[in-house]
């Protein structure tokens, strides 16, 4: 078992090239539409963990690296402007090298006899269009594959020794299964690979990283999983 960390939503950088297109949107890129809070703190630490591990800083609002091309939100209303030229120039300048390098050390690993456990880190806004999320912690998977269940199921387990009093949910505040970087991974690679979203409420965080007590938690129990996940394979 080998665990891949990914983060692709850690800041709201805009390149030089491209901040014309964002005069007016400083409070777009300073809210949870920019980047997710404390997803990157949380990433680094857990980082150690992992086999492979791959961060973006760039804001989803110039481009989204957790959607699939085809997606209408794959730019953001900034980004009309742009030419499709200039819009296929951002994907090749970004969307692609992040989303290639972590599918081809996926696939070498697989080739290598490995199973894949990849966990993207995310973090989500407290309320949204006025409805209070009741999940502090969201674990996102496709229900139809079983062994991302039984993961889930394990890992909300260990979390919940760790934080007992966390309300830790499954496919909340969105679903596992909906476009993005591990459904798409999941077509590409239909066995030895598993894909989980890791989801923590941003009221956990504050100046863009989350409590110390709670990053250890969340490390000890991805730690523990790991360890069952080996133990269960070798056993």
């Amino acid at each position: 078992m080998k665990l891949v960390c990914t983060c692709e939503h850690g800041g709201n950088k805009v390149p030089e090239a491209y901040q014309s297109l964002f005069v007016h949107a400083a409070d777009a890129l300073k809210s949870h539409r920019g980047l997710d809070y404390g997803s990157l703190d949380l990433f680094e630490f857990c980082k150690p963990l992992s086999d492979f591990s791959k961060s973006n800083t760039i804001s989803r609002l110039l481009i989204e690296l957790n959607r699939s091309k085809h997606h209408p939100k794959l730019f953001s209303e900034f980004m009309a402007s742009l030419s499709a030229a200039d819009k296929s120039k951002l994907i090749c300048e970004f969307y692609n090298p992040y989303r290639d390098e972590v599918e081809a050390e996926i696939l070498q690993l697989i080739k290598k006899g490995e199973e894949v456990l990849h966990i993207s880190f995310h973090s989500f806004t407290p309320s949204l269009k006025g409805t209070i999320r009741k999940a502090d912690i969201g674990l996102l998977y496709d229900p139809s594959k079983n062994p991302e269940k039984e993961i889930c199921k394990k890992w909300k387990d260990l979390l919940l020794m760790e934080l007992p009093k966390f309300k830790v949910r499954f496919n909340s505040p969105y679903l596992g299964k909906a476009d993005g970087f591990t459904t798409y991974l999941r077509k590409k690679f239909p066995d030895k690979y598993s894909g989980i979203e890791l989801e923590v409420n941003q009221k956990f965080s504050k100046n863009n990283a989350f409590k110390s007590d709670l990053k250890t938690a969340l490390y000890n129990s991805l730690s523990n999983l790991v360890n069952v996940l080996e133990h269960k394979k070798t056993s």
